[in-house]
């Protein structure tokens, strides 16, 4: 038998359970993997919460879109963006669906192959930050010499942003609570403080403002400063398309936007490659047992340390 987690119900991770059921075998131009780690994402619990609506039709739900773990049983013709997979490969899955599981049958497409130097708990936690992180410095046009605004630039996707435009020689000013500053310098971002006279705070170190700015927040202070201080509106981007950032002018990218999902499967490969060339580290801030899944949700839904959450087996 093998264990997956589901969503019994709408609400609160009370309604989730591990629970047990008979292994398939792979089909055609798929693969059964045994998952070393799973990446933890807020999606993941707002799914079943009830903020995108209730469909009792559609449960039980099963979780989770990323995961890492060794080939172990390959379908027909079963080859990756990376060509053939056999058993022993070890590999990224992304996307996957019900990736809260100790072992996964995928499409064979939705595997990319893990580098040696990417250890199983960064690996789990790398594609769903990283290819929203690159489509928005893509979607923002970040090159050298460009000045560019984050907002939660500490988080998931926001610590992925600074890393990739730092990489494409962009100087960063990413805001934050002050007890993730000194990881923002680590990752080559000028880290500034959330709250009143924020754009003051900036104007210090960009007097006639900044190029460009990702917004990984979506609140009010976001928008506000963004559009105070930008010097080429068509570069704000947000990862949390509110009415209000739609309304001022932001360009949404990421989420469920089918556009979107396409960009971000063309990316994996793009951005294993960064990380295996070190442009590009998942900070992991927290590891549970697939058993604590309800912790888990429970403590990355509240102020918690910078970096993923990652779930093992």
């Amino acid at each position: 038998m093998t264990r997956r987690v589901i969503a019994r119900g709408y609400g609160g991770p009370e309604v989730l359970a591990v629970v047990e059921v008979a292994p398939v075998p792979p089909a055609r131009r798929e693969v059964a993997i045994e998952v070393r780690a799973i990446g933890v994402n807020p999606i993941d619990y707002k799914r079943y919460s009830g903020a995108f609506g209730t469909d009792p039709a559609s449960l039980p739900l099963s979780l989770g879109a990323e995961a890492a773990g060794v080939v172990v049983e390959v379908g027909e013709d079963a080859s990756g963006p990376d060509g053939p997979l056999s058993p022993g490969d070890e590999v990224i899955v992304y996307p996957a669906e019900g990736a809260y599981a100790d072992r996964l049958v995928v499409a064979a497409d939705s595997v990319v192959r893990k580098p040696p130097s990417l250890p199983w708990n960064e690996a789990a936690g790398l594609l769903v930050a990283g290819t929203t992180a690159v489509e928005t410095v893509d979607a923002a046009k970040i090159g050298a010499g460009d000045l560019l605004l984050v907002h939660g630039a500490a988080g998931a996707v926001g610590s992925c942003v600074v890393q990739v435009a730092c990489s494409r020689g962009a100087t960063v000013i990413g805001t934050a609570r002050p007890e993730n500053h000194d990881y923002l310098r680590s990752l080559g971002a000028t880290p500034m403080s959330y709250g009143a006279g924020l754009a003051g705070r900036v104007r210090v170190l960009a007097p006639e403002g900044v190029d460009a700015v990702i917004d990984t927040v979506g609140g009010e202070e976001a928008v506000d400063v963004s559009v105070e201080l930008v010097r080429d509106p068509p570069r704000m981007v947000t990862t949390v398309a509110v009415p209000r950032a739609v309304e001022a002018g932001f360009l949404g990218v990421g989420g469920t936007n089918p556009a979107s999902r396409e960009v971000r499967r063309r990316l994996r490969s793009p951005v294993v490659d960064l990380a295996d060339r070190g442009d590009l580290r998942v900070r992991v801030a927290r590891t549970y047992w697939l058993s604590e899944v309800a912790r888990a949700h429970t403590e990355l839904a509240r102020s918690h340390p910078a970096g993923k959450f990652v779930l093992l087996p």
